[in-house]
């Protein structure tokens, strides 16, 4: 690999979804930076929306992004307009949220000590949690693939869980 480009943020990026020629970062205190990639020898912030908590990861379905946002759960913003982008809608969860994965109309939420929560995101405006695994320690980071969602639990290992019962 070779450095091509690079983009400072405001403070600590901690992970980073890509579609199209943005790049999503969630930045830690200062939440969730839009950055332009379309010349990615020379990235540039586009936008950002300062979310309540401590932005710690991020998806991106169409024009929405999922933050995972530590003790403010997880928030819903519209990224139509990169430049601008706004809240339309949060949930709060149990614990301190480190991870989100996107599959149709849920949001999968890795919650710390309380493990994994399942976010019907049908109404991107009133998100709800209609599910969850209690996970025996802390739930850090998670991928979804068809029926299967798979948490890193950072004192465990991987934990494969059958979602097609959400």
């Amino acid at each position: 690999p070779v450095l091509t480009g690079s983009c400072d943020t405001l403070l600590s990026a901690r992970a980073v979804a890509v579609s199209g020629n943005l790049a999503f970062v969630a930045d830690g205190d200062s939440g969730l930076q839009v950055i332009d990639v379309t010349d990615p020898t020379s990235p540039v912030v586009a936008g950002n929306y300062d979310t309540p908590g401590d932005a710690w990861a991020v998806a991106i379905s169409g024009d929405l992004a999922f933050v995972a946002d530590q003790s403010a759960g997880l928030q819903v913003i519209d990224v139509t307009d990169p430049t601008n982008p706004t809240l339309i809608g949060s949930v709060d969860t149990p614990d301190n949220s480190s991870g989100v994965a996107v599959s149709g109309d849920l949001a999968f939420v890795t919650d710390n000590h309380s493990g994994l929560q399942v976010v019907d995101i049908s109404d991107p405006a009133n998100p709800a949690i209609i599910g969850s695994y209690d996970t025996s320690l802390r739930a850090v980071s998670v991928a979804v693939s068809g029926d299967l969602a798979f948490v890193a639990e950072q004192e465990s290992g991987l934990l494969v869980l059958d979602i097609s019962d959400p």
